[in-house]
């Protein structure tokens, strides 16, 4: 139907919006002391100014927070992508290192130990 399948769009649609990300955000903007807000309303701010020029400026560590922990937590996903993916092009690093340990388990570590230092740079 959405031809989401065998895509990465499957895998990048779902990590754009999560609940840990909206409870996060939520906590972080109920810091912001509303003396700000009312202070651009004071000189005149819009909505969209008073977002843009003081509300995103202070979110600017939180946001970076959540893209650190959001990209740390999809990158070893494991099951989505076995459940979306079907090509190995397209495999993320930990279906490829189960697809390495697959095909040498045999005993040839040293490989399977390349894979995984090269899954541990980010």
């Amino acid at each position: 139907m959405l031809g989401l399948l065998n895509t990465h769009s499957s895998l990048i649609f779902p990590a754009v919006v999560s609940a840990f990300g909206i409870f996060l955000l939520r906590q972080f903007f109920l810091t912001i002391p509303d003396e700000l807000v009312d202070a651009a309303k004071i000189d005149g701010a819009s909505y969209f100014t008073i977002y843009w020029r003081v509300i995103l400026p202070l979110a600017k560590p939180a946001l970076s927070v959540l893209a650190l922990f959001t990209f740390n937590f999809y990158w070893n996903e494991f099951f989505r992508p076995l459940i979306l993916l079907k090509s190995y092009d397209k495999m993320t690093i930990p279906l490829a290192l189960v697809q390495l340990s697959g095909f040498y388990s045999t005993g040839s570590v040293s490989i399977i130990m390349a894979g995984v230092s090269l899954a541990i740079v980010p």
